[in-house]
């Protein structure tokens, strides 16, 4: 089985920074002991309203840490512009809307194929990988295929939202499938957006998953155990459901 590598999304060290001003927490403080701690990658979205990670952020992220920076960004123009200038690892375009509290579902990449087709392209041609954040859905895969995304990134929120039960096992059995077919259209599979350290052990098990990205609930956990011991424990936890 392959590896199953760990991105810690570190929004919300910005999102408390953010809520009195000033320079504490320092988001590059957080990815560095991420990175110390076991996280192959770094996630961090750029919002079209700044709502927590800012600007220079990304230009210290990109400076200062040693594993991949994988930017969240929505398909404007202004964020295409901001990538091509730091070229990160990977670009994932998710969708974006000003009212919500969080990433809202995934990206209707069968229905905006037309629109998306210049961002990546603009992407790829700058030796940037492209995700593309969608619902465990045959039809958005095919769609991410079609306009030449490297990567998808399955929603998994559905899935961490419902009790466990039925409904929780059938979101599950969605996301298993979404990556069977994923890998079969030549696309890597990664998940994310709710996973904890209950749902995480199904979502790490799937053979042909090969990232997880985790934010919200890590920076949570870090209130009460320190950031380096919660990423430290979904490291481990990740690697017993591979084992």
């Amino acid at each position: 089985m392959k590896e199953l590598r760990l991105g810690v999304n570190i929004d919300h060290v910005a999102t408390i920074r953010n809520a009195r001003g000033g320079i504490h927490p320092d988001p590059l403080r957080a990815a560095l002991i991420a990175e110390k701690a076991g996280a192959d990658g770094i996630t961090a979205h750029l919002r079209e309203d700044r709502r927590h990670i800012a600007d220079e952020d990304i230009a210290r992220l990109r400076r200062d840490i040693t594993v991949p920076l994988n930017f969240e960004m929505a398909a404007t123009e202004e964020m295409l512009q901001i990538a091509l200038q730091h070229k990160p690892n990977a670009s994932c375009l998710v969708p974006e809307k000003r009212e919500e509290r969080t990433t809202e579902g995934g990206l209707d990449v069968a229905g905006a194929r037309t629109q998306l087709q210049d961002y990546v392209s603009a992407l790829k041609g700058a030796g940037i990988r492209v995700s593309l954040f969608v619902e465990p859905d045959a039809r958005q895969l095919e769609a991410a295929a079609a306009l030449g995304a490297d990567i998808v990134e399955l929603h998994t929120g559905t899935y961490c939202d419902v009790p466990a039960g039925p409904k929780r096992a059938a979101e599950l059995d969605r996301i298993v499938k979404a990556a069977t077919i994923a890998g079969e259209l030549g696309l890597e599979c990664h998940a994310g957006h709710g996973l904890t350290y209950e749902t995480v052990t199904d979502v790490a098990a799937i053979p042909t998953m090969r990232e997880l990205n985790i934010g919200h609930f890590l920076i949570g956990e870090a209130i009460f155990i320190g950031l380096e011991a919660a990423v430290r424990e979904m490291r481990q936890r990740m690697d017993a459901a591979r084992s």
